[in-house]
């Protein structure tokens, strides 16, 4: 049985696919600012830079992806997310995503700018 780490990479390289596809520009992944702040994937849409926080999940029965995403955590992603564009201050526009991905039936989710 696949540990928490291996289901995490398999989610995040079925949404790097999903983001590509659908015109996206993956540039970096898992980068980390501190022990409590990673961004999963760091992407262009256009002109806009993306935090994308993927959640991924092998069923329901313990909640969906999405509700994994807790105000901390969602802070976390804000603060990592602020970091970045401080060190990359080319980009003006930017914004958070999540997307959840299903292991089982592939299924992906994608839910732009999110907050909480």
């Amino acid at each position: 049985m696949p540990n928490n780490r291996e289901i995490g990479a398999s989610g995040e390289d079925l949404a790097v696919k999903y983001l590509e596809k659908i015109g996206y520009k993956i540039l970096e992944r898992n980068v980390h600012f501190s022990r409590s702040c990673e961004l999963d994937i760091i992407a262009l849409d256009r002109e806009t830079l993306v935090a994308v926080e993927v959640k991924s999940r092998r069923s329901n029965s313990c909640g969906t992806p999405f509700e994994a995403i807790t105000k901390q955590k969602f802070n976390n992603i804000k603060t990592g997310l602020f970091s970045y564009v401080q060190t990359h201050n080319k980009y003006k526009k930017y914004r958070i995503d999540a997307i959840s991905v299903m292991l089982k039936t592939g299924e992906i989710e994608h839910l732009k700018n999110i907050s909480l």
